[in-house]
């Protein structure tokens, strides 16, 4: 068994820098990204690839619009932070959850069949070395955003943005749960 999936520790995205990341390895991370389980074979998600200026035009024009209008009195330290979200990272891969109408495939394999791309981007990215980190926060919940991926709304849902970028340092081990208290044999 690898030591990699017990060792494993994502970076915060503050924590990552967003030197540019190889197309080659990209295309490595997507691949490995798309290889889940999936009752049917429907593929009820979709990735969407946010780099370069597309980072910052979501920053300034969803992210920190949006942020603004919930939070009129927001400080200049907020507003700093929302208008930089995207660009903490070099690469955001958005995952949307995009069921569909099945007579046979509960809809919530197909969610957690989602969860389970985000998962696979996540360790794929984190296997080759680099910072990744799979945040929602509170856009993850923004119509604006959602509709703006390409989802649908009342439908769709994004099941998080995977942040990729370049470790400025090891993260360091954080608490993790007793296996006594997750973990019984039946």
């Amino acid at each position: 068994m690898s030591d990699f999936y017990i060792k494993r520790r994502s970076v915060l995205a503050r924590k990552m820098s967003s030197e540019k990341i190889p197309d080659e390895d990209l295309k490595k991370i997507l691949a490995a990204g798309i290889r889940v389980p999936d009752h049917g074979a429907l593929n009820p998600w979709k990735i969407k690839v946010i780099k370069g200026e597309k980072l910052k035009i979501i920053d300034e024009n969803i992210i920190l619009t949006e942020f603004k209008k919930e939070n009129p009195n927001a400080s200049e330290i907020q507003l700093e932070t929302e208008s930089k979200r995207f660009q903490r990272a070099s690469v955001i891969l958005a995952v949307l959850s995009t069921p569909l109408e099945h007579p046979k495939i509960p809809t919530w394999e197909m969610i957690l069949s989602s969860g389970a791309v985000c998962m696979n981007l996540l360790s794929c990215a984190q296997s080759l070395g680099y910072a990744a980190q799979w945040l929602t926060e509170w856009y993850a919940y923004n119509k604006k955003m959602l509709e703006y991926l390409g989802g649908r709304s009342e439908i769709d849902k994004i099941s998080g943005f995977i942040y990729l970028g370049h470790k400025v340092e090891e993260p360091t081990e954080r608490r993790r749960p007793d296996p006594k208290n997750v973990i019984n044999y039946l």
